[in-house]
C-alpha cells in the first residue's frame, strides 16, 4: 500500500561528515566519500579453465560499528556458488569447504581495507559451512554439486548467510536462506542459540513453522534489530512457495516476522512487493519500533548497454497499521483465508478482500536515479544508518564469479565499467 511521497525522506546525494565522541568527549570529523570500493581482495581459488575467484563476497549484509564510525561489518553468504544445469535444483559450490564470514572493514583513505575475519562457528567452536542442511532440519530440495560434478554431502550446520545484526553486546544475530534459522554468534563468531522452524537448533526455540515453505535460495534475506535492542525483525526475500509454486506464480506478498528476543513471541505481517519481474527484497533496516528501509531490487546490471537494470529502490515502510497474521496453531501453511494461504491472495487486492492490512510503504532512494553517475551493480543487499542519517549501502560482488551457463564460473564483469565486481559501500545523505 503506498502513501503520497510528501513529508518523508528527502534525498540529498553528497560528500558528507559524521561525527563520534573519543575517550575525552570531544568530537571528531569522519567525512565518507560518495563510495569506498574493498582494496586488493585475496585470491580465494582458481578455476580449471583459470578464473579467478576472489576472497569477496563480503557485501550480503552491512552492520555498523556504534563505537567507530570508520569501521563496517560486512557478510559472506555460503561461498562462490552458481545454479547447477546437470540435474533440477543442482547448485554449484566452488569450494565446499568454505566458511561463511563477517568481515571487519575499514574506511581508510576512501578505500575498504579488510582487517578481521571473524568465521562462523557451531557451538563447539568447529568452523561452519555453506552446504545445504539435511531433510527436516532446513533442506531446500537443492542438490549441491562440485566444479568436477561431484555430489556433495548435506551439513546440519550448513549456512548461507544473508542477514547481519551487531548487537549493542558485540553479538552478531544472521538470519540466512536455509532453514530459515536465526543464528545468534558470539563476538568471536561461535553460535550462542540456533532458531528455526524445527527446533533442531542450539537452545530448541522456533519461528512459525511455515517459513520453511521459503523458496530455495530466497529466503530470510534481510534481518534487522529495533533500536531498544528487544526485538529482531526479519523479511523474506520472495513469496514463499505457500502452498506450493504454482500456487503462488502471480503473487507479490512477502512475509515479515517480528522476534521478541527475550520471551520468543512473534508477529507476522504482509509485505507488497512491486511486481512479479523482480527478485525481491534484499534487506530490511530499523529507523524505530515500527518504521524501516528495505530494499527491493531486480537481477540486473546498471548501465548495461542491452537489457539494463530498471529497479533498485529503497522503501521507507511502516507496520503500525498492518494486520498481524501469525497462526494460533502454527500449521504449516500459516492462517488461511477462505481457505487460502496469505501468498495465494496475490495482491493488495486479494489481502484487503480478506480483511488483511499490509504494510505501508513509500519510495525513499532510487538508486539508479539518485546516485551520483552510475549503479553499476546487480546486487544492492545492505543498508545500515550511520549519525547524521547518512545511509551506508553495499553490494554482493558474488566473489566476482557468476555462472556462464555450462555448469562453471565465469567471471562477474560489470558492464558498465568493463571491470570484476568488487564489494563497495555507497554513502547517501537522507532528511
Amino acid at each position: 500500500m503506498r502513501k503520497p511521497l510528501l513529508g518523508v525522506l528527502a534525498i540529498a546525494v553528497i560528500s558528507l561528515a559524521a561525527c563520534k565522541k573519543n575517550k575525552n568527549e570531544q568530537s571528531d570529523t569522519v567525512t565518507y566519500p560518495a563510495m569506498a570500493e574493498a582494496s586488493d581482495p585475496t585470491l580465494l581459488m582458481t578455476t580449471a579453465a583459470g578464473v579467478k575467484v576472489y576472497n569477496g563476497g563480503y557485501g550480503s549484509a552491512i552492520a555498523a560499528d556504534p563505537n567507530d564510525p570508520t569501521a563496517f561489518y560486512l557478510m559472506t553468504d555460503r561461498g562462490p556458488n552458481v545454479a547447477g544445469t546437470t540435474v533440477a535444483g543442482s547448485i554449484l559450490l566452488g569450494k565446499p569447504d568454505f566458511t561463511p564470514a563477517i568481515g571487519k572493514f575499514r574506511l581508510k583513505d576512501g578505500k575498504l581495507v579488510l582487517e578481521q575475519v571473524i568465521n562462523l562457528k557451531n557451538a563447539a567452536g568447529v568452523n561452519l559451512n555453506g552446504l545445504p542442511n539435511p531433510v527436516g532440519v532446513g533442506n531446500t530440495g537443492e542438490i549441491p554439486y562440485d566444479l568436477n560434478g561431484n555430489v556433495l554431502t548435506t551439513s546440519e550446520d550448513g549456512i548461507d548467510s544473508e542477514g547481519l545484526v551487531r548487537a549493542s553486546d558485540g553479538s552478531f544475530w544472521v538470519s540466512d536462506e536455509y532453514g530459515p534459522h536465526i543464528v545468534h554468534f558470539d563476538a568471536a563468531g561461535k553460535t550462542i542459540e540456533r532458531i528455526n522452524p524445527f527446533g533442531s537448533g542450539t537452545g530448541g526455540r522456533k519461528i512459525p513453522l511455515v517459513f520453511a515453505r521459503r523458496r530455495a535460495n530466497r529466503g530470510m534475506e534481510g534481518l534487522t534489530i529495533t533500536p531498544d535492542g528487544k526485538t529482531l525483525v526479519g523479511l523474506m526475500q520472495s513469496p514463499m512457495y505457500n502452498p506450493n509454486k504454482n500456487a503462488v506464480a502471480n503473487s507479490l506478498v512477502l512475509r515479515i516476522l517480528t522476534f521478541d528476543i527475550a520471551t520468543g513471541t512473534t508477529k507476522q505481517y504482509a509485505y507488497l512487493m512491486d511486481n512479479t519481474t523482480l527478485t525481491g527484497c534484499s534487506e530490511i533496516l530499523a529507523i524505530n519500533a515500527t518504521t524501516f528501509l528495505t530494499i527491493e531490487r531486480d537481477g540486473l546490471f546498471g548501465g548495461a548497454a542491452t537489457n539494463p537494470a530498471t529497479f533498485k529502490k529503497i522503501f521507507k515502510i511502516d507496520i503500525s497499521g498492518a494486520t498481524d497474521i501469525s497462526d494460533a496453531t502454527n500449521a504449516a501453511s500459516g492462517k488461511l483465508y477462505g481457505g487460502k494461504t496469505v501468498e495465494e491472495l496475490n495482491d493488495l487486492t486479494g489481502l484487503t478482500g480478506a480483511g488483511i492490512t499490509p504494510v505501508t510503504k513509500v519510495l525513499a532512494l532510487d538508486l539508479l536515479k539518485d546516485l551520483p553517475g552510475v549503479y553499476p551493480h546487480d546486487k544492492a543487499e545492505g543498508i545500515t544508518l550511520l549519525p547524521g542519517n547518512i545511509l551506508a549501502i553495499s553490494n554482493d560482488d558474488d566473489f566476482g564469479v557468476v555462472d556462464n551457463g555450462s555448469n562453471t564460473f565465469t567471471a562477474k564483469t560489470l558492464p558498465a565499467t568493463g571491470s570484476v565486481d568488487r564489494n563497495r559501500i555507497y554513502f547517501v545523505k537522507l532528511k
